[in-house]
């Protein structure tokens, strides 16, 4: 007989994916990551036999339940599922899934709603960060339909923020894991940065891009491509974490000046072996904060192109991707200024499909008892 899970599709911000119970899924993660690769089809490029839809942006798998941490709601385990392959990644945090993960949670009866404006403190599990966020919920119920747009998605949705505390260090817990503002690899200047998520951000000149290109345009470089893989291998082990040739951690993120006026800077955000379409919300987050640490290149481009005046900190970054725009709004601490207390943004969410998804799994593979 297959095996059948509860299962709600939704997109977050940007990506999509199926949103399962944390505890409908093996407690290890061996036992997850066949779960998940067989329902998303991983191993076909089109995940024919699954849910995903043939992209890194929609091969991905959010976990919720009960919250471990005292000052949490909500527990949150993302899963980057390969499409062709058989890799699952627990490494990394999805900020766009982020984005519907207080829908689903109100949604399934694990969170009750609150007044107009439901707010629930959601823990992280992939970086061990807390993560406020709103979602509106009027006569007590997810509103998904609204006036807001973010870049990337058609059309407008009701407009969900994400306050992301004590960005600093998610996974190697510091802020400049090499402990250097600018190192040199590969005879390139880079900054390794982890805040939200570890980066290396590097000037598009440096790897004789432009730094606006269209994402097939920079995958099709294929001598860029594989400088830009050797140093990201290099920066990995610089940070501290080891060797990262299985790992979508860090991610490159090619920084130039903004082409259009009101942005601070201009990026393209690898995933890591592709260029994202628009620009992942971990990575946003990152980019506000490198941009008001001195000396980074996200500081010294911004300074370049004048979208940052000499002396200050940036409080409201716009950051211009192959989609359109990101705003983030960044809080700086009254007795360390050049640390983030809190780094927001908004986001929109939509419930898309709810029932069950059905497995074909192994004998071996011992499933928990649902309630």
């Amino acid at each position: 007989m297959m095996h059948s899970l509860p299962c709600m599709i939704l997109r977050g911000g940007t990506s999509r994916g199926p949103f399962l119970r944390l505890d409908h899924l093996p407690a290890d993660d061996d036992g997850r990551r066949e779960v998940l690769r067989q329902v998303m089809g991983s191993g076909h490029a089109l995940q024919i036999d699954g849910l995903g839809g043939g992209n890194s942006l929609t091969s991905k798998v959010a976990l919720v339940g009960p919250s471990t941490h005292p000052e949490a709601d909500i527990d949150y385990l993302f899963a980057q599922v390969d499409v062709e392959g058989d890799k699952v990644d627990f490494s990394p945090n999805c900020g766009n899934m982020l984005a519907a993960v207080g829908p689903y949670a109100i949604e399934t009866g694990m969170i009750p709603a609150k007044g107009d404006l439901t707010r629930l403190r959601i823990h992280n599990l992939n970086t061990r960060t807390l993560i406020d966020s709103q979602v509106p919920t009027p006569d007590g119920r997810v509103a998904y339909q609204g006036d807001t747009r973010i870049s990337g998605v058609p059309g407008a949705g009701s407009a969900i923020k994400l306050g992301f505390l004590g960005a600093v260090g998610a996974k190697t817990g510091k802020l400049l894991p090499s402990g250097q503002v600018i190192d040199v690899i590969e005879g390139v200047e880079v900054t390794c940065l982890d805040s939200a998520t570890p980066v290396i951000l590097i000037e598009a000149a440096s790897l004789g891009w432009a730094g606006n290109e269209a994402p097939a345009e920079m995958d099709a470089n294929r001598d860029a491509m594989a400088r830009l893989e050797k140093i990201r291998l290099k920066a990995g082990e610089l940070m501290g974490m080891g060797d990262v040739s299985d790992s979508v951690l860090p991610k490159p993120v090619i920084l130039s000046a903004p082409r259009t006026e009101g942005g601070t800077l201009c990026a393209r955000y690898f995933v890591p072996h592709r260029c994202h379409g628009a620009l992942a919300v971990t990575g946003a987050i990152t980019l506000a904060v490198a941009t008001s640490l001195p000396g980074t290149l996200a500081n010294r481009v911004a300074l370049a192109a004048g979208t940052l005046t000499p002396g200050t900190l940036a409080e409201k970054v716009k950051l211009e991707h192959p989609a359109g725009f990101l705003d983030v709004e960044v809080e700086h601490a009254d007795d360390d200024p050049m640390t983030p207390s809190r780094v927001s943004l908004l986001r929109t969410a939509r419930k898309i499909m709810s029932g069950e998804v059905f497995l074909n799994l192994p004998d071996s593979l011992e499933m928990p008892e649902r309630a």
